[in-house]
């Protein structure tokens, strides 16, 4: 699978793009199979990268049950390995609720590689004309041909703006 998400701004947290306000955020690793009402109008099928072994996180604004963004991981190798990355789809394009997902999304797969004792390393497949931009929006680096890898510096500034303390 290849990720093609596009980091629409890096921000402290999500920001409210009708209010211009921070917004505090949580997620949860998704305990229960995602059912087909669960992705309704998301771009991807999320229960093929469940029975792929990969774990999927889910991004919510604090105390709120609607999910923000999914993005699916599993430890590989020594590295977090993401296979699918997606906003939810009242927060596509310009024209979406909260800003700053994206980024957010990247930034739980690096506490979820730190937590594992990766380092906060991620690894993804980008798509092919998405490559200068991760490697510009998130720091990441291309290892072969469209493989990217967020390394522990990299993954450290993520860290540092979206999983406050």
């Amino acid at each position: 699978m290849e990720v093609d998400i596009l980091i629409d701004r890096i921000t402290d947290c999500l920001v409210d793009t009708r209010t211009g306000e921070e917004v505090e955020t949580e997620y949860r690793m998704r305990e229960t199979p995602i059912r087909l009402k669960d992705y309704r109008g998301w771009k991807f099928n999320w229960s093929i990268t469940e029975k792929n072994g990969y774990d999927i996180y889910e991004l919510f604004l604090k105390d709120d049950d609607i999910v923000q963004g999914r993005i699916s991981v599993r430890i590989d190798g020594g590295v977090a390995d993401v296979e699918i990355v997606e906003t939810a789809p009242h927060n596509y394009s310009h024209k979406g609720i909260y800003a700053g997902v994206g980024a957010h999304l990247f930034a739980i797969a690096c506490q979820v590689s730190l937590d594992a004792g990766c380092d906060g390393v991620v690894a993804f497949t980008s798509k092919n004309d998405l490559v200068e931009y991760y490697t510009d929006k998130l720091n990441a680096v291309e290892i072969t041909p469209r493989r990217m890898v967020i390394f522990e510096n990299a993954a450290q500034i993520l860290l540092d703006k979206y999983m406050r303390k």
